[in-house]
Parts: C-alpha cells; structure tokens; sequence
C-alpha cells in the first residue's frame, strides 16, 4: 500500500528519501494499518541502507501513528526519540518537522507551555527555510494552544490553505501533492470554500482572496 501513496516508477532510493511523507499522509487519511504496513517496508531499507536519517524519520512516524490512536505518552516517547536520532545527523527540515510533531503531541498531552516551545523553534527553523506551508502548520498549531484562530474568510485551517494554493493557480493535484492530502479531499475542501464565500469559481476565489488580504 505504500507505493500507491508514492509516485509511479519510483526506485528503493527514492522510497528510502520520500516514503516517511507517503506514511505520514497515510497517518493524517486515517490509514493506519496501511501506513503500519509502510513503516514495516521501510524499515527493512532502513536496515539495508544504514540510513540513520530514515531511522529517526520512521520513529517519528510511529510517533505520529500512535497519537492518531490517543496514545499520547508512546507518541511523546517515539517523537522525543526521533528528535534525539535528528540532533546526531543535522538535517534542518527533518529536525523542524519532528520539533512540528513533538509540540502537536504536546498540546494533545496539555503541555502548552513545553509545546509553545517545541512549536515556537519549528516555526523559526520552517521560516528560515523559506517552508512557508509548514511555517502554516505550525502557526496553526500554535493557535491552537491558545484557542483555535478564526479566519476573515470564516475557513477551517486546511480550507485557507486550500484555497491559498488554488487562488494562486495551482491545480487540485497539485495542492494535494503540497498538502499531503487526496484530488478527492482537495475537491470536497473547494465545494466548502465556494459555499462558505458565496462563490462560484477559481476566478472568484482568487478575487476575493485579493479583496480579503
């Protein structure tokens, strides 16, 4: 099941360097025994391979999976672990990707101030890297420990993102190839967003994006 959640024709090199994204959009579908499945796979690469990046990108991943079932204290210890493995091999976007679990896992443990801080060191490494979606993802999750933010728009976090992508000219495949989400949830998304602002098109969209900011 893992391959089908990657792009066609993709070699072991390519699985080792982009499956832990294909496992965590699996996680974030509700997929869970088919992202076990992935984790499983990979491992075995892992293994192979003697990647200590994909190590720590894989207990992340079942830290990830285990705060999708409500175990916030596995999740804390997989994500603390992995946070651990990335400090050992400096891979900025890895180690703000897993500061981004740490702190979700953390709020979800109501930990606001330890996830403020895992949160808040995210958000800086994501903005240095120019990661503007996930500098939104973390905004978002920092809104969170404070009470959720509400938009201008009136939109959910992942419909503002949707729409952010789609008034800018991307098409629904490719903002679910940059949301880690599917073309289906991509359309769903769009049908709330044209009924929330009265519209009726991308053009619209973009309009009143423009007008909004």
């Amino acid at each position: 099941m893992l391959a089908a959640a990657l792009p066609g024709g993709i070699g072991e090199p390519d699985e080792v360097r982009f499956g832990p994204y294909a496992i965590e959009a699996l996680i974030s579908l509700g997929r869970a025994r088919d992202a076990t499945g992935g984790i499983t796979h990979l491992q075995g690469l892992a293994r192979g391979a003697h990647s200590p990046s994909l190590g720590a990108a894989l207990e992340r991943c079942r830290g990830l999976l285990a705060l999708g079932h409500g175990d916030t204290a596995a999740a804390l210890s997989r994500i603390e672990h992995a946070l651990d493995l990335s400090d050992r091999i400096p891979i900025p976007f890895e180690q703000a990707r897993t500061l981004l679990a740490l702190g979700t896992a953390q709020r979800r443990a109501k930990g606001r101030a330890a996830a403020r801080r895992s949160l808040g060191q995210a958000l800086d490494s994501f903005d240095r890297l120019g990661a503007r979606l996930w500098a939104e993802r973390t905004r978002d999750e920092l809104a969170r420990i404070g009470g959720r933010a509400r938009s201008p728009h009136g939109l959910s976090a992942t419909e503002q993102r949707v729409a952010a992508l789609v008034a800018a000219g991307h098409t629904n495949r490719e903002v679910a190839a940059e949301l880690f989400l599917t073309v289906h949830t991509v359309e769903k998304a769009l049908t709330r967003i044209y009924a929330k602002l009265g519209i009726r098109s991308r053009t619209e969209l973009a309009r009143k994006l423009a007008v909004k900011e």
